[in-house]
């Protein structure tokens, strides 16, 4: 039985092939996500057992300018995927964002909450949870918030980098979310795609990030705590430090249901933390 993953050098992807080395994984060297019809082709010439999309456009600022491009690859290119495993009977999950919300309030967002995108990542993203869930196969989607790991560009990274240069930090403390380590995001998607194996009426819209929810500013510090760095973290609202592309204040996610039905607790992004910056230092 083989399982096929879209993506290969991102976080989660490279998570993945820790645990399933075997898998089949299809990087951009391999398959252009702007031409969605490969995915299809793709899938069909494997025939796997399985399918996990772990790829997408992810440079929130630089979609404001490439919106086009990014709906393609987030929202057709996923579509694609999903229909011919709906065709072929085989499970699909796919990742992924709580930038498919609003960001208003401070009450975690369910699976079944309106969606109201701020910005063009969002947009995209929700044009592909659409396709997705349009295409009528055996499928979760699962949503997850501030992924981060040993490798690729995260905040985990950035802030030891930055923080050895600097003794003290602005970082934003009005944005609150479940840092979730990439390491739990792909034991996620291997158990859930088990089960839907043995039950596809456990198909639908998932939420799965770390715990505690904690601003940007508090994970900063925690960041620097546990790394043994005396880099002082200074809080500042967003409007004091504005980006190309807005950020939801509320990237709260609501897990229960994930547990209820595949029986996956929200992971402690402190434990996965300190993992990753063992990994670092090794």
């Amino acid at each position: 039985m083989t399982l096929l993953v879209f993506g290969k050098s991102g976080q989660v992807a490279t998570e993945l092939a820790r645990r399933v080395p075997e898998a089949v994984f299809l990087g951009r060297d391999r398959v252009d996500l702007s031409v969605p019809d490969r995915m299809g082709e793709a899938i069909r010439a494997l025939m796997p057992s399985g399918v996990i999309n772990a790829a997408a456009y992810t440079a929130v600022d630089r979609t404001e300018e490439e919106e086009a491009l990014a709906t393609v690859v987030n929202g057709a290119a996923p579509g694609v995927m999903a229909r011919t495993c709906a065709d072929l009977g085989i499970p699909f999950v796919h990742l992924s964002t709580d930038y498919v919300f609003d960001g208003t309030g401070s009450t975690p967002w369910t699976g079944d909450a309106p969606t109201a995108p701020i910005g063009a990542y969002g947009r995209s993203k929700l044009a592909g949870e659409e396709a997705v869930r349009g295409a009528g196969g055996i499928h979760v989607i699962l949503r997850t918030s501030w992924v981060f790991s040993a490798h690729g560009t995260n905040f985990v990274k950035t802030m030891l980098r930055v923080g050895a240069e600097r003794d003290v930090l602005r970082v934003v403390s009005d944005q609150v979310g479940g840092p979730t380590p990439a390491a739990d995001i792909s034991r996620t998607c291997l158990q859930v795609l088990d089960l839907l194996r043995k039950n596809n009426e456990k198909s639908g819209t998932y939420h799965y990030s770390g715990a505690p929810d904690v601003s940007w500013a508090d994970f900063a510090s925690a960041i620097f705590d546990l790394a043994g760095m005396e880099t002082r973290v200074e809080e500042i609202p967003t409007s004091k430090y504005p980006t190309p592309a807005a950020r939801p204040l509320n990237s709260r996610l609501d897990c229960a249901q994930l547990q209820a039905v595949f029986g996956i607790k929200r992971p402690d992004w402190k434990a996965g933390l300190a993992d990753v910056l063992k990994e670092l230092r090794a």
